[in-house]
């Protein structure tokens, strides 16, 4: 039996982070360290100061790592009340790509490197990025990678171009998705290899330009050129990869839908308060019909998406959740909310192409969302090969 009323203890968690986010973050929005491409690390460092000094740090990495250890029902009703605001994932240092690359590595890192890694990444010493796409080949098709390790004595040199690296500048390590090419009795095939960000052969070829602007830094090209990386810092094993691309990957999903509902909850609040005091018509908005149908529709898209968030997390607290699980709710959840961000940039009219409101943002960012973390036509297709096989 799965429960959807949460505990008093979650309860006054979500209005704990909700009145920090509010009072001590969203002020920061219009910060001139928030620019186009993202805070900068300067903005960063200083949001991750207030998030330490009100004890909302890190709620998703065990306590042995100075995290909050939350379970997964309650990280997603920390994750929503975070996400009101853009910047209130990198503030509380939940936001992609590093909430996923600490899961992964607290699952699948050796001790040795998690001491290396894990623990002064967690502290918020640093940043990290994940480098697994590629302008022509893996992306929501890993299989296509064009990246390649080669053996090299006791280290492997990588060879290749990664693309749309959020937060490449400015991170502290990253951890790179490639080929390993096999050498006589030396395995090879997908694999993961850690490196730091300053290690000669890592190049940051390009800056992107894009449609959202919350992830620290931006996104970038990488080039890895003769990158030299010892097998000491071979993430779990060689040929694994496609197993611990899942282990990040399938909770990551989960995670952008709680950010991100966060976010849609917050435009949605902001359409009603001006629904209630812009007058067409002789009353306000929100009495014509039309109106008021979009804010109905947008309510009930937004609990639909907290159930199944709810109901997806509920299932990896009890070890039932999978890759499928995450593909539906990651496509129904980010095609809604992108739904429920588009009502609320129509119910404000102009205002809501303008950055008068964050309305704007949050629209460019649901929209985004459609795509990240594979887009919403790849897990389709995905989730009809499972269900034609189970015919």
């Amino acid at each position: 039996m799965i429960a959807f009323d949460p505990t008093p203890e979650q309860d006054a968690l979500r209005a704990r982070i909700e009145t920090f986010v509010m009072d001590k973050i969203a002020p920061y929005e219009k910060d001139p360290r928030n620019t186009a491409h993202g805070p900068t690390e300067e903005l960063r460092i200083e949001l991750n100061g207030l998030a330490r000094d009100a004890g909302l740090f890190t709620p998703h990495v065990p306590e042995r790592w100075g995290g909050m250890g939350l379970d997964h029902v309650s990280m997603a009703i920390a994750f929503e009340a975070c996400g009101l605001s853009p910047l209130g994932p990198i503030a509380m240092h939940c936001a992609a790509p590093d909430e996923g690359n600490m899961n992964l590595l607290d699952k699948v890192a050796t001790e040795a490197q998690k001491e290396r890694w894990l623990k002064p990444f967690a502290a918020g010493d640093f940043r990290s990025c994940f480098s697994m796409t590629e302008p022509w080949g893996a992306g929501a098709d890993p299989s296509a990678m064009k990246t390649k390790a080669r053996y090299d004595g006791d280290d492997f040199v990588v060879n290749g171009i990664k693309w749309l690296i959020t937060g490449a500048k400015g991170a502290g390590f990253t951890i790179i998705f490639c080929d390993v090419e096999a050498d006589g009795d030396k395995p090879g095939g997908p694999t993961m290899l850690i490196s730091d960000m300053d290690a000669p052969g890592i190049e940051l070829s390009r800056e992107l330009d894009t449609l959202d602007s919350s992830f620290t830094n931006g996104h970038w090209e990488v080039t890895f050129n003769d990158l030299r990386i010892p097998a000491q810092n071979v993430l779990g094993e060689v040929g694994e990869g496609f197993r611990y691309v899942q282990v990040r990957l399938a909770p990551a999903r989960l995670t952008h839908c709680m950010r991100w509902l966060g976010g849609t909850v917050r435009a949605q609040r902001i359409a009603l308060d001006y629904a209630r005091k812009r007058e067409a018509f002789g009353k306000p908005i929100g009495r014509h019909g039309e109106i008021g149908a979009m804010l109905a529709e947008n309510e009930m898209e937004l609990q639909q998406c907290r159930l199944m968030v709810w109901w997806a997390c509920a299932l990896l607290d009890k070890g039932e959740h999978g890759r499928h699980e995450s593909s539906m709710v990651k496509t129904s959840v980010s095609e809604a909310l992108f739904r429920v961000a588009d009502r609320c940039v129509q119910v404000l009219g102009g205002m809501g192409v303008t950055g008068d409101t964050v309305v704007e943002q949050i629209f460019r960012e649901t929209r985004a969302f459609r795509i990240y973390d594979g887009p919403s036509e790849v897990h389709k297709w995905a989730i009809s090969r499972r269900i034609m096989k189970n015919g």
